[in-house]
């Protein structure tokens, strides 16, 4: 049985009684799933033309705060509606939610029915077109990893997260054993997300007690970003069902390592059967349309960070000695740098960002490297001599921004995100970044409080 649904097939499903649910999702600011669920009889009538939701969904912070200062919406213009118009393309099972289909949707203006440019699909669409115009297919891959909690979300929530403790107690990178120990959740997960037509390809531990990586097949990009926004969601679901809580947070706690999702990326013809990247003749492979690429990207590498870094927790990770990269510099296989050559002299080679965190929202990292690599092609970008040694210890001239005031700074700046993305698409989302640097400026912290209660 194929995890992947056509109308007509859910249909029938739903005549059989085997489906009597579907969640009719948008993709929010931040990555999440938001929604509805449907009685499946009423969604095969009615609502797979379209649905209606609140606009405040595309204007919110992590506590769904209705944030004021938004252009797009606010109290003044009566928070109305979006249309939400399915993508029955991305109409699927859920296999570890009993009887129950899921599909994303478009978010459309609901008096023009165009696209909202701010909408997080929209926003990786408008660049996967450029990329179609030029005869071209981009093809993405995100690695995501987690930590995995002995305790329910519902208890971590009741100890004030504090105390948490992890499934194991030592570093399981590549640890079969310790990753035997958390076997119940994952093998639901991997069994979970094929079942739901994800090709699975492993799950694995990382480099921290309780962290694990989950791995989905490489795809063209709008699909890898849909499946990096379900894939989040029934991780968190399934733990859940399993009375384990599960983070995506970058950087979750001080002494534990942090959370990335590396973005693998290169470009195919249009029918998917050559790469673009590789030049048997070239040093490493490379072609010169993958040195204009990878140029692009690190030319715009301080611009785009906040799409790959996009809270304050985010920058906590970036640390020395961590494989978190601090330096946006490239390098052949090796994971100190920002941004590493994998599969060199072949025709996997690719460019693997190694910048942005768990906490990451695909489409829009994926828009923003797309964004700054086209930038590199269509300049003729010259591409840097490659990094050898420790990034860690060489010096750069490019570093990473080292807070997300400074990210925000150098988005709110950038000429070529501005020309790629749209002025109020920028906007938008420099207000969010404004926004979370706010909220924190005004919180006073454990660390503060116990460094100088007594002896400040």
């Amino acid at each position: 049985m194929t995890g992947m649904l056509t109308l007509e097939e859910l249909k029938k499903e739903v005549l059989e009684g085997t489906i009597d649910t579907v969640l009719v999702c948008l993709v929010d600011m931040q990555g999440r799933l938001m929604g509805k669920r449907f009685q499946a009889q009423f969604f095969v009538d009615n609502a797979w033309q379209e649905t209606h939701s609140c606009n405040y969904l595309l204007a919110t912070d992590l506590e769904m705060d209705t944030v004021t200062g938004y252009k797009s919406t606010s109290w003044e213009a009566g928070y109305g509606d979006y249309v939400m118009k399915p993508d029955l393309s991305t109409l699927r099972r859920t296999p570890w939610l009993e009887g129950t289909a899921l599909v994303l949707c478009d978010v459309l203006d609901h008096h023009t029915h165009e696209d909202v440019p701010h909408s997080p699909r929209a926003i990786l669409k408008k660049q996967v077109a450029r990329i179609d115009a030029l005869g071209m297919k981009a093809m993405m891959a995100t690695e995501l990893e987690f930590f995995l909690f002995e305790d329910s979300y519902e208890l971590s929530q009741e100890k004030g997260y504090r105390d948490l403790k992890t499934i194991g107690a030592y570093n399981e990178d590549y640890h079969i054993f310790q990753t035997t120990k958390e076997e119940n959740v994952m093998r639901a997960i991997r069994n979970g997300l094929q079942g739901a037509g994800m090709t699975v390809e492993c799950s694995k531990g990382e480099a921290s007690s309780g962290q694990e990586e989950i791995n989905v097949l490489y795809d063209e990009a709008l699909t890898t970003a849909d499946h990096h926004a379900i894939i989040k969601n029934a991780c968190k679901e399934i733990a859940w069902s399993k009375g384990r809580a599960l983070t995506f947070m970058a950087k979750w706690s001080y002494t534990h390592a942090g959370n990335s999702s590396h973005v693998h990326q290169s470009l195919w013809s249009a029918d998917g059967k050559h790469s673009l990247f590789y030049d048997p003749d070239a040093p490493h492979g490379m072609s010169a349309t993958m040195c204009h690429y990878l140029a692009g990207l690190l030319s715009h590498a301080g611009e785009i960070t906040y799409f790959l870094a996009p809270y304050i927790n985010s920058y906590k990770r970036f640390a020395e000695g961590t494989f978190a990269p601090t330096n946006a510099i490239w390098s052949l296989d090796n994971r100190t740098a920002g941004y590493r050559l994998c599969g060199a002299n072949s025709k996997a080679i690719r460019v693997e960002c190694r910048v942005g965190g768990g906490d990451l929202n695909a489409h829009l990292a994926e828009a923003a490297l797309l964004a700054a690599g086209l930038d590199g092609i269509e300049n003729k970008m010259e591409l840097e001599d490659a990094f050898e040694g420790n990034a860690y210890t060489g010096e750069s001239e490019r570093e990473i921004p080292k807070t997300l005031r400074d990210a925000a700074t150098a988005l709110n700046g950038s000429a070529m995100l501005r020309a790629a993305l749209g002025d109020d698409v920028i906007d938008h989302y420099v207000h969010a970044a404004e926004h979370e640097q706010s909220e924190y400026d005004r919180r006073v912290t454990d660390w503060e409080v116990a460094r100088g209660f007594e002896r400040a």
